[in-house]
């Protein structure tokens, strides 16, 4: 089986060369051949259709006539300079007009003879015309039958365009490779495979995306090639969740008197059913003598971090060391505050370590350290330094995940000569879907319960006509001395985007909440540490009753006493930044209140992400949500994680191929986790072809 078609450069296709394949290079990382058939057209028009003049009504999109073009003129002069003909059939005539490229058209378009046009017609005056229509001489009656039945539309560059490479360019170059790819394109799937789902071959699938006989040879070719995509990349989970799972692991076989003093006497609440039954799955992970790789997921405020405190503990009365990474100083600061509260009482050595740590800090905590003297070490990138060496490192944490790649995670691996436990974290709700494609090689856990005294936080719309009503609620809320945030989306004025200044806000704040009845914190990007801190400390002390805000309070920040998030320009946010804001309130045992604040008029998806917010507090609803409006590539984290390249699959709306695409990975390395089988020798030769091109597998966690 060979690839060496696939392989070859595209400066060596007809109508390419060296200069238009640089172009392609540089714009669309298009190398070869192979990577050229994979550049799928965005959409399609139906051209097999001819219409009649005398039948174009106002609600056609586009129409394609057949006939012959007259009285070719000039209109205007300069800028307001036009070029007008008359095109006319057996049935009538309509107006064609050229505001652009004018000396071209007259050059190549001769009164007189058949064309074939295509364009959309407008109503103008009574009349319809077509303005830029596509032209296509006909030099015989063989020329209209022998046309394909659908027009693929591509995406290209404003570059690419100058190059001729503009949508018709990309389909002239890859007309020219199909017809030579014919009998080039080798299958990757098994036959076995192939006839289970009726998959039309990858060889007819390239052909047919492109250049579609029908609606159904396309949603054919459509099925086969998304199948085929997601079929690769379970494969590739799959064998790595395989690859970590043979990998022996630490055997943590007791709970012994660190874990079981902090539950009977320093467990600040008593633990909900999803956070027992997490401690559970990990307890035995931990002791199968196998490494555990797991996703630990639940919402802002419920609990994740006392599990993972919990499980610390069993690794610590097992005589292991124990790291926790977070991706920023703010949250690693954090984690040291909450675990070094939660262990008061304990006797358990806990240390902090980042890039601000001071030299003389850093060698005290090296030295103790490598002695074993310090149970948990928490902080940020720091951790994974070659100058930090563990004892006995059995357990490791890491917070946000998504913000960190395999290759950090195998560093921290190699402080140990057996690798860690190693249990990651997301406060951010992954729908399955996605968590299958990016987190497929991840056992997957989920808190799906707010702690006991946890009331939901109860969320509200006003428009600005409600602004008094808002002001005399936060009056209500203060007396009885809650406390309130108030988050701004930008920090200068943007008059493009009509948002609310922070300083403007600020200010109508002040007025309405005067001193010395009431005192106002401030916090945005452009502060300095200190200053930030400060403020953000009198907010924390309960010195200030507002905190007016940029988004920098999203992570970070845990004042049990603010029972109040206002968000100015609601309409502005995405779903999932709306949830993590309103996550910072209802901390505390007081009921609390999210009040999302826009303006009159929303757009239709404005509308649907704020009433989303309103209806329900479950994160995981509401990233379903964000998912169907904004796309799974849109989601914080799935970006970087080098997976959502997808060609041509929604893992949204293609949510029953993934699951046939897995549930055939599973088989397939079930039966042949070497893929050594004859029937499976397509599998293997494609992916040494692809390399580790198809996803970048180095970033994932």
């Amino acid at each position: 089986m060979s690839y060496d078609f696939l392989k070859t450069p595209v400066t060596y296709l007809k109508g390419v060369g060296p200069k238009r394949a640089e172009l392609l290079q540089k714009e669309l990382s298009i190398f070869t051949f192979g990577q050229l058939l994979e550049y799928y057209p965005y959409r399609y028009m139906d051209r097999s259709k001819i219409h009649k003049i005398r039948g174009i009504t106002s609600d056609m999109t586009f129409v394609q006539l057949v006939g012959k073009i007259s009285d070719l003129q000039t209109v205007g002069t300069k800028r307001k300079q036009r070029l007008t003909a008359v095109f006319k059939d057996d049935t009538g005539t309509i107006e064609l007009v050229w505001f652009k490229g004018i000396k071209w058209i007259k050059e190549k378009v001769f009164p007189g003879q058949q064309y074939l046009i295509f364009g959309r017609p407008s109503l103008f005056k009574n009349t319809y015309n077509i303005a830029h229509p596509d032209l296509e001489h006909l030099s015989s009656e063989e020329q209209l039958k022998n046309r394909g039945g659908f027009q693929p539309y591509y995406s290209t560059t404003e570059k690419l365009k100058n190059r001729g490479l503009n949508s018709k360019g990309m389909e002239k170059i890859i007309r020219t490779l199909t017809s030579s790819a014919i009998d080039n394109v080798p299958e990757n799937i098994p036959k076995g495979i192939l006839d289970e789902y009726k998959l039309m071959s990858r060889n007819d699938a390239l052909q047919q995306i492109h250049f579609p006989e029908s609606h159904t040879s396309l949603e054919k070719a459509r099925q086969r090639l998304k199948f085929e995509e997601l079929f690769f990349i379970q494969l590739r989970i799959l064998g790595l969740k395989k690859k970590q799972n043979s990998l022996p692991g630490q055997v943590f076989k007791n709970i012994d008197e660190y874990f079981n003093s902090f539950y009977k006497r320093h467990l600040p609440f008593e633990l909900t059913s999803a956070q027992k039954l997490v401690i559970r799955e990990i307890r035995k992970d931990t002791a199968s003598g196998k490494q555990m790789n797991r996703l630990l997921q639940g919402d802002v405020g419920s609990g994740k971090t006392l599990v993972a405190l919990m499980c610390m503990l069993i690794a610590i009365d097992n005589g292991f060391q124990v790291s926790l990474m977070a991706p920023t100083e703010i949250l690693a600061n954090q984690h040291f505050k909450t675990l070094s509260k939660f262990l008061k009482g304990l006797n358990i050595n806990i240390e902090l370590l980042t890039g601000s740590t001071k030299k003389s800090d850093r060698t005290r905590i090296h030295n103790r350290l490598q002695s074993g003297d310090i149970h948990i070490l928490t902080g940020t990138h720091a951790l994974i330094e070659e100058s930090v060496r563990f004892k006995n490192l059995g357990f490791v944490v890491i917070d946000e995940q998504h913000r960190f790649g395999v290759a950090q995670r195998a560093r921290l691996w190699k402080k140990h000569r057996v690798p860690p436990h190693v249990l990651v974290m997301t406060a951010t709700p992954i729908p399955r879907t996605l968590a299958m494609t990016v987190y497929g090689d991840l056992d997957i856990s989920v808190i799906d319960q707010l702690p006991p005294g946890r009331k939901p936080v109860k969320t509200f719309h006003f428009t600005d006509s409600n602004r008094l009503k808002v002001f005399a609620f936060m009056k209500d809320q203060i007396k009885q001395g809650r406390q309130v945030y108030v988050v701004y989306p930008l920090i200068k004025e943007s008059k493009k985007m009509e948002l609310k200044d922070l300083m403007d806000g600020y200010e109508s704040v002040a007025r309405e909440f005067p001193l010395p009845d009431y005192s106002i914190s401030i916090v945005h990007g452009q502060m300095g540490t200190e200053q930030k801190d400060y403020e953000m400390q009198r907010f924390v002390r309960g010195e200030t009753q507002i905190l007016v805000s940029t988004t920098v309070i999203e992570v970070g920040v845990d004042v049990p006493n603010a029972s109040v998030m206002i968000i100015e320009n609601a309409e502005r946010f995405g779903l999932s930044q709306l949830h993590q804001l309103r996550g910072r309130v209802g901390r505390g045992a007081d009921q609390a209140y999210c009040i999302l604040m826009s303006k009159n008029l929303l757009t239709q998806d404005a509308r649907k992400r704020i009433s989303t917010m309103v209806y329900t507090n479950d994160g995981f609803k509401i990233a379903e949500e964000d998912m169907k409006l904004r796309g799974p590539g849109d989601i914080e984290g799935t970006q970087q994680s080098g997976i959502l390249n997808l060609k041509i699959s929604d893992i949204v709306r293609d949510e029953k191929i993934m699951k046939a695409a897995r549930k055939t990975a599973e088989e397939v390395l079930n039966n042949d986790p070497l893929l050594e089988k004859e029937k499976n020798i397509c599998i293997t030769w494609y992916l040494k072809y692809t390399g580790n091109k198809v996803v970048d597998w180095s970033r994932i966690s």
